[in-house]
């Protein structure tokens, strides 16, 4: 079942790279006491999410924090090692968080899988943007397979 508006983001150990290698944090901890808008995708590198998605996030960071949010996560069904190389390429420094679902083991428990094991990509989660005010998911946005819009940052600014 997919997660929604009101659930409570389940537990699950996610990954960050850190200064001396990949950091463990418990899902609770990501989102306990802060707003965080979580936007997920299926991939770090791939063309969608390296030429729009992230950039997007990058470009309206302060305008996002201005409306209340207190940090921006990115998310990914890869390892923390992509994660920090991806971020680092990206230019994300301090204004975006790349977190890493190696295992899929968020994923799986929210419901965002996407099988893209046809297309030699194993599995992926959805492309979509979430806010999450204290461990609960206030409002959640999941993109048709193949579409790009609703979870941009640009839309997202639009409803916070």
């Amino acid at each position: 079942m997919t997660i929604k508006a009101g659930d409570t983001i389940p537990a699950a150990k996610l990954y960050e790279m850190g200064t001396e290698g990949p950091v463990e944090i418990s899902s609770k901890d990501l989102f306990s006491g802060k707003k965080v808008l979580l936007f997920g995708l299926p991939g770090a590198f791939t063309p969608t999410c390296s030429a729009q998605h992230v950039p997007g996030y990058l470009k309206f960071e302060s305008e996002i924090k201005a409306k209340g949010i207190d940090e921006i996560v990115c998310f990914s069904v890869n390892d923390a090692f992509v994660m920090g190389a991806w971020g680092y390429d990206q230019g994300v420094g301090d204004k975006i968080r790349m977190i890493g679902d190696g295992s899929a083991e968020f994923t799986k428990a929210a419901g965002l899988e996407l099988d893209l094991n046809a297309r030699g990509l194993g599995l992926r989660c959805q492309r979509f943007a979430m806010v999450v005010d204290d461990g609960k998911v206030t409002s959640i946005d999941i993109e048709p397979a193949g579409q790009f819009g609703i979870s941009s940052a640009e839309s997202q600014l639009g409803k916070l």
